[in-house]
């Protein structure tokens, strides 16, 4: 999984050909640790439909105000350049799925 930042958040996410779940997360942030590895996962097995990123709101707080994020992790997923879902806080891998195929 690819780290983005607020200079790289446009070219890597807002302008790619496939949608992409951000994950909001920070460092410090235990539910952030549970959900990683299932993001991991899913990026294996769904990584042709998909690309998961991550985006530390600490280090690139430009992006986390710009979408709002107001707790982490928060996991949006963007298709065409635009936010067209997103849940806030860990969730099941079967959660992070559905959200997956629910914007595809």
């Amino acid at each position: 999984m690819e780290s983005v930042t607020d200079k790289t958040f446009v070219s890597q996410v807002l302008q790619s050909d496939k949608p992409v779940l951000v994950d909001f997360w920070a460092e410090w942030c235990a539910p952030c640790r549970k959900v990683t590895p299932l993001l991991e996962e899913i990026s294996k097995e769904m990584g042709d439909k998909v690309t998961i990123v991550k985006l530390n709101i600490d280090e690139n707080p430009e992006t986390a105000m710009a979408y709002r994020v107001m707790s982490v992790p928060t996991l949006t997923v963007f298709k065409g350049g635009q936010p067209v879902k997103s849940v806030a806080g860990a969730k099941p891998k079967g959660a992070l799925i559905n959200l997956i195929e629910s914007a595809l």
